[in-house]
C-alpha cells in the first residue's frame, strides 16, 4: 500500500528541484510503544517529548557526564497500526542495537516496548536549487502528509519521510529525482549538519559544541534527564568557544584525516577534523579561528588547506547559545 500524500506537498515539489535520498543503509528505526512511552523517553533525551505532536523532533541521548551518546529523530506518525503513544525513533543504523540496549537498561517496570522496525525506512527529501527557499518548519503548510514531515534541525534539510520498506519514493512522487547516501552526506556537511556516530562519537562529543541548540534539539525548561546538569550549566554561562563547523579541504581527504589536528599557518592548534566525504567535512574548531587560513598535516605529507565557514542558517549573535 502506498503511503498517502496530501496535496500540500505537491506544490512544494512542483516549484522545486527535489531529490529523494534513501537512507536505509545509514539510518535505522526503532518503534517505542506503550502507555508510558512519553514519560520514559522524557528522562532520557534532551528535548521535551511531551511537546511532540504529529511530526518530528530532534534530540540527543547523553551519558551521566553530559556527553552525547546518540543523536535521534523522534516521529509521531499516524497510521493504522500505530497507537496514540507510539513513537518511531530514527538513529544511526550502526547504533540501533546499542540504543535498544540503552533504553532497556533504564526501563524499570514501565509499560514500554522497544523493538526494531525493519518494515519502515527513512528518506530525505531535499531541494537541489539554492535560489528556491524551503518552507520553514513554522509554516502551517509544512506538514504535508502523515509520513512526510519537515526536518526539525534546519530548513536546509528539507523533509523527512517514513515509508514502507521497498517503496521507491521517486516513483510515488513524480518530478523528484533519486539521490544516494554519498550526496546526502555532502549536503549535510555543506550545511554543517552532524549525524550519526561518525560525526558525533559516542561519549566524546559535547551537545552544545555540536550545535544542539541551533538544531532545535534541546529544552531548558523540561524536567530532569540523564546528563542534564553539565549541559544546563554550560548553557547558562553562555560561553561556547568551540563548535562543529563545515569545512572544505583543498584536496580530497584521506581516511587518516579523521581526528587529526587542524592548525593555523603559524602552527597554533585551531581544532580537530571530525569527519567528511571527499573535500567536505565537519571540524570542531575554536570560533576565533574561523575565517583564518588553516591546514591539516598528516604523516609528513604536504599540508592540506582547510577553509572553515559559519552556516547561513545559524542564528545571529545573541539569538542562541
Amino acid at each position: 500500500m502506498r503511503p498517502p500524500f496530501s496535496p500540500l506537498l505537491r506544490p512544494w515539489l512542483r516549484r522545486m528541484s527535489t531529490v529523494c535520498f534513501p537512507l536505509a543503509e545509514a539510518r535505522g528505526l526503532l518503534r517505542v510503544r506503550g502507555p508510558h512511552t512519553e514519560g520514559f523517553l522524557q528522562g532520557l533525551v534532551t528535548n521535551d517529548v511531551e511537546r511532540l505532536k504529529d511530526g518530528a523532533m530532534y534530540a540527543h541521548m547523553l551519558n551521566v557526564q553530559g556527553r552525547s551518546l546518540y543523536d535521534v529523530l523522534l516521529y509521531r506518525v499516524p497510521g493504522p497500526q500505530i497507537g496514540p503513544h507510539d513513537l518511531l525513533l530514527e538513529c544511526d543504523v550502526a547504533a540501533v542495537d546499542s540504543i535498544r540496549q540503552h533504553l532497556q537498561l533504564y526501563n524499570f517496570r514501565q509499560r514500554v516496548e522497544v523493538r526494531p522496525c525493519p518494515e519502515l525506512s527513512v528518506w530525505a527529501l531535499i531541494q537541489e536549487k539554492k535560489e528556491l527557499s524551503v518552507l520553514p518548519p513554522s509554516d502551517p503548510g509544512c506538514v504535508p502528509d502523515p509520513g512526510c514531515v519537515p526536518d526539525p534541525r534546519c530548513p536546509e534539510m528539507g523533509f523527512r519521510m517514513v515509508a514502507p520498506t521497498g517503496h521507491n519514493v521517486p516513483d510515488i512522487l513524480p518530478g523528484t529525482e533519486p539521490g544516494n547516501v554519498c550526496n546526502y552526506r555532502r549536503h549535510r556537511y555543506q550545511h554543517g549538519i552532524p549525524e550519526g556516530v561518525q560525526d558525533l562519537p559516542p561519549g566524546v562529543a559535547l551537545p552544545l559544541e555540536s550545535n544542539l541548540v541551533y538544531m532545535n534539539g534541546i529544552s531548558f525548561s523540561k524536567g530532569c534527564y540523564v546528563g542534564q546538569e553539565l549541559t544546563a550549566r554550560t548553557h547558562h554561562t553562555g560561553v561556547i568557544r568551540k563548535r562543529l563547523v563545515p569545512v572544505r579541504l583543498s584536496s580530497p581527504r584521506s581516511a587518516e584525516s579523521e581526528g587529526l589536528e587542524i592548525t593555523t599557518m603559524s602552527g597554533k592548534s585551531a581544532g580537530k577534523f571530525r569527519a567528511g566525504v571527499e573535500d567536505l567535512g565537519l571540524a570542531l574548531l575554536r570560533l576565533a579561528h574561523v575565517g583564518e587560513e588553516l591546514q591539516i598535516t598528516a604523516g609528513g605529507g604536504a599540508p592540506v588547506g582547510v577553509k572553515a565557514s559559519l552556516p547561513g542558517w545559524w542564528p545571529g549573535p545573541g539569538e542562541g547559545t
